[in-house]
Formats: C-alpha cells, sequence, structure tokens
C-alpha cells in the first residue's frame, strides 16, 4: 500500500478557467496533489475542494469573463487570491506585442515549461479548444505563437458550414484512408493536426537544434517515432505556471 503523502500548511489553490471548463489544481510546494474540474460557470465544486485543504493563497486565471456566481464564490473564499492579468508581474520576459490581448493560459503554460527548463529554447504545444504553439527561449523571452481550431473545433465546423456532413464524435476508428463520411472526417482531421504539429516541430528543430517541445491539453495523437521521443507530455503545465506565478508574487500575501 503506498503511503499517504504529507501535505504541508502551504498549499497553494490554483483555479484556470478556460473556454469549456474550469480546473482546481492543489499545489504542495512545486507538487501538483489534486486535480478536480468544474463547471466554469460556476465553480459549484470550489467549496468542497477548500474545505479538504488548508490553502495558504491562490490564483485565478480565466480566458472568459468571469460571471456573477463565480464572482460570489471567489469573494467568500477566507484566504489571498491573486487575479491573474496583463499587469501582474511575471518571472519571465514577455516580448508580446499586445500583452492584454494574450490568453492567460498561453503564457502560463509557457512560463510553467520554463520553470522546468529554464535555459532552454522550448515550444509549447497546447491541445485544447483551441490549438496553440507557443516558443520561448533560453534567455527566458517568451516572443508569442501561434493559435488555430482545436479539435473539436474542427469537427463542429465541418458540420456547421455543410450541408450534408454530420457531427462526429472524436472517438472512433481513425484509419489512414476513411472508408465512409464519419472516418473520412475524423481521420481527416486527426491525421491533419498530427501533420501540423510535427511540421511545427521540425520547423523549430531546424532553427533551434536543442528544442525541447512540452504537449499539454485533453487531445491525444499518435506522432511517428522520431518526433514522440522529444515531446515531454505534461497536463499540470497551465497550472504549473500559475503556481510559480503565484510563488513570484509572494511579497503580496
Amino acid at each position: 500500500m503506498q503511503a499517504k503523502r504529507h501535505i504541508s500548511k502551504k498549499v497553494n489553490l490554483i483555479i484556470d478557467i478556460g473556454n469549456t471548463l474550469a480546473k482546481l489544481v492543489a499545489f504542495d510546494g512545486e507538487t501538483p496533489v489534486e486535480e478536480i474540474r468544474t463547471s466554469n460557470d460556476s465553480l459549484e465544486a470550489l467549496g468542497s475542494f477548500i474545505k479538504k485543504y488548508k490553502f495558504k493563497k491562490g490564483i485565478v486565471a480565466s480566458v472568459i469573463d468571469l460571471s456573477a456566481t463565480v464572482q460570489e464564490q471567489l469573494a467568500s473564499v477566507d484566504f489571498p487570491i491573486l487575479y491573474f492579468n496583463a499587469s501582474t508581474p511575471i518571472p519571465i520576459q514577455n516580448r508580446y506585442r499586445t500583452p492584454h490581448t494574450l490568453g492567460s493560459d498561453r503564457l502560463a503554460a509557457a512560463i510553467g515549461a520554463n520553470m522546468q527548463y529554464p535555459e532552454r529554447n522550448i515550444l509549447v504545444i497546447d491541445a485544447g479548444t483551441c490549438l496553440t504553439y507557443e516558443f520561448i527561449d533560453s534567455q527566458a523571452n517568451y516572443w508569442g505563437g501561434n493559435i488555430t481550431s482545436g479539435l473539436q473545433m474542427r469537427l463542429k465546423a465541418m458540420h456547421t458550414f455543410t450541408a450534408k456532413l454530420p457531427l462526429i464524435d472524436r472517438k472512433g476508428d481513425t484509419p489512414e484512408l476513411g472508408y465512409d463520411t464519419e472516418t473520412a472526417m475524423r481521420s481527416g482531421v486527426i491525421t491533419g493536426m498530427t501533420f501540423e504539429i510535427e511540421g511545427y516541430i521540425r520547423h523549430f528543430r531546424k532553427k533551434y537544434p536543442d528544442l525541447l517541445v512540452f504537449l499539454t491539453g485533453g487531445d491525444d495523437f499518435n506522432f511517428d517515432s522520431s518526433i514522440k521521443n522529444i515531446i515531454f507530455a505534461d497536463k499540470y503545465l497551465v497550472p504549473r505556471g500559475l503556481n510559480r506565478i503565484l510563488n513570484f508574487n509572494n511579497e503580496k500575501f
């Protein structure tokens, strides 16, 4: 039987509110202890999660406007909360030309990767609602990235903008060549996204031979062996970055 982990008295609460849902993550130091998912419109699981841990402080990052219910939930907590925005001090150089338009999840992911390998050139790929690419160099300069539609968005777009293509599920057979309309759509999207990601990686590795690649987000892809061996899969990349930002602003608490 695995020994029960001792939790310190300095647990941080990370609240990452995305387009689809919200994630609540408890961090003991730099280690994620538990993650739960809840509604991004109500944070209904927040109360029970707070009762489970003795949180010292917390951080909220959101890519959507906070609902009145969420604001009330956050106002009721009995420990300090940092609201992450464009004016929040961060431990890297943000070279993005319009920082006020930069998604908090994009920047946090880059910071989370840099925290683990601070002297390496890094490409971060986040396969969520949107598929994003972020680059941070070995001198901790975040230069920006690219945004394109995610897997579900692509599947829904084909159904929405055509007369007869069905709305299909991501799960199912994915042959090299589709043998019916459903597999043709699924294989077209998933294979196309895989080739796209592999193309980005090869492009950046030509410029930065020491490039590290981090993959995060909810969608999985099957890469060829030469690509797969250089990818670090980390589902906690965004929360790690937010936790680092919170600790960097520790003097506020």
